[in-house]
């Protein structure tokens, strides 16, 4: 995880580049300026404007810190926690106002982070104590904080003078609102999040990815639980003025479920969903700026979802086009293996005197149009795995051809046997299993089963179960 250690020197850079400016407020970053869309677009890229180096700078913080903690909420199938944190922190916001009757960041701060940790707690305190379980806690708690909220902001909006009428932009989200206060605040939340999470970052893995594993070797898991609810609800407070309660739950969620797609190492996706909080969160704050009336927080999301939508389809591994293509080639390698082992059958029931297989012998094994026959012996062809002879219309093995028609029919006669022996399950039962399984066993499986049976030398039917080198 030391590798890692590049984030908190990316920070610095961060401010260095872009400095804290001074104190502007505004509705949305493009109501500050006028002009063309090329004329917004050069005065975003030149950074002349305080108020988008603001709402650059906090979004960009933004997007490490949701993507430090996204990653893990994600791996332990907890994503509903941010959405319950966000709506759970509302109340608070209104206490904060009341008790310094201004819109202080400070108090704001308090207050949310107060009411974020009475919401986990509360959520525990349902899940421990009651037959409900944690999706179930988390609603109550996101539906009944979120209505206190509601009426407490309100009440406020209604009865309070001043500029308490500003707190309903905590449910949106307003960046280019954003001041020096709120950048230090960010700083400091993502910041502290960073130096925990690296401290701790053996400990959270163990504990998302086997709980009872963590028990086992002295890990507190309630300890650690509560650690991540707590910097959720910094990290939820830090993002409301950004993108707001409704929408904060998705930069926790979707950079670091994009990241997921990437890659099967828990390191690796963390150092991609803050790399992609960063991006997102750049690309949101620009296109709001382009035009009047484009509001930061929600192109934010968008531009996440877009990159989730693209690495949904196209990832390496994990996209829907990898996938299709994964179950293309094994449905292929299916097929020419499932073609070796009929041809091997027909030999075996010849007992192995004559090498060649014709062609309507193999069709009759294999139940299928001449059609589709004629190409899966050309795929056998081509792997140099069979010898075609079309003017006599017949085949026989090649190369590797009869190796591998060994290991199939081993890999089934032996499943077959193992069923059989090992599971109690009757020799007409078996076939069909050993009919999927017999594609995708490993040798080293093979060689397990092996050694826990006896006799390998006939499966359950009496046939013999061929040998291979």
């Amino acid at each position: 995880m030391s590798r890692n250690l590049l984030i908190p020197g990316l920070l610095l850079v961060l401010f260095v580049t872009f400095g804290i400016p001074g104190t502007v407020s505004a509705e949305r970053i493009s109501d500050l300026v006028d002009n063309s869309v090329w004329e917004q677009a050069k005065r975003i890229l030149s950074l002349k404007d305080p108020t988008v180096r603001i709402a650059l700078t906090g979004c960009l913080l933004l997007g490490v810190c949701c993507g430090l903690l996204g990653s893990i909420i994600v791996v332990r199938q907890f994503a509903l926690a941010g959405d319950t944190l966000a709506h759970a922190v509302l109340p608070g916001i209104a206490l904060g106002y009341l008790w310094a009757m201004e819109k202080s960041p400070i108090h704001l701060f308090i207050g949310a982070i107060i009411a974020g940790v009475i919401g986990s707690v509360v959520v525990s305190l349902i899940q421990q104590t009651t037959r409900l379980k944690r999706d179930t806690s988390l609603g109550i708690v996101l539906g009944g904080f979120y209505a206190i909220g509601i009426v407490l902001v309100s009440m406020v909006q209604n009865h309070m003078p001043g500029d308490a009428g500003g707190l309903k932009s905590f449910l949106f989200g307003k960046a280019a609102a954003m001041t020096e206060i709120d950048l230090v605040l960010i700083a400091t939340i993502t910041g502290i999040s960073l130096v925990i999470f690296l401290l701790f970052f053996g400990q959270l893995k163990v504990v998302s990815f086997d709980a009872t594993f963590a028990r086992s070797i002295g890990i507190s898991e309630r300890f650690y639980h509560y650690l991540l609810m707590l910097l959720l609800a910094w990290a939820v407070v830090s993002a409301l003025q950004a993108v707001g309660v409704v929408l904060v739950s998705a930069m926790l969620v979707i950079p670091a479920s994009t990241a997921y797609l990437l890659t099967d190492r828990l390191h690796w996706m963390v150092v991609f969903s803050v790399i992609i909080g960063m991006i997102v969160s750049t690309v949101g704050v620009f296109i709001s700026f382009l035009g009047p009336g484009l509001p930061t927080g929600p192109f934010i999301v968008l531009t996440a979802a877009s990159v989730f939508s693209i690495v949904f389809i196209a990832a390496p591994r994990h996209g829907r086009i990898a996938k299709w293509w994964s179950r293309r080639k094994q449905s292929h390698q299916i097929r020419r293996e499932n073609v070796l082992k009929a041809i091997y059958h027909l030999q075996e029931a010849d007992d192995f005197e004559n090498e060649w297989v014709g062609l309507s012998e193999l069709i009759g094994k294999r139940k299928k149009r001449q059609e589709e026959v004629l190409h899966e012996i050309d795929l056998l062809d081509k792997k140099d795995l069979v010898e075609w002879d079309r003017e006599g219309e017949r085949l026989r093995f090649e190369g590797a051809g009869l190796q591998r028609a060994k290991e199939i029919v081993r890999n089934h006669r032996l499943w077959e046997l193992y069923l059989t022996n090992k599971a109690n399950i009757a020799p007409d039962h078996v076939h069909d299993d050993a009919e999927k399984i017999e594609h995708i066993l490993g040798e080293d499986l093979v060689r397990e089963m092996e050694k826990s049976l006896e006799d390998t030398e006939v499966d359950p039917h009496g046939k013999e179960i061929p040998t291979v080198r």
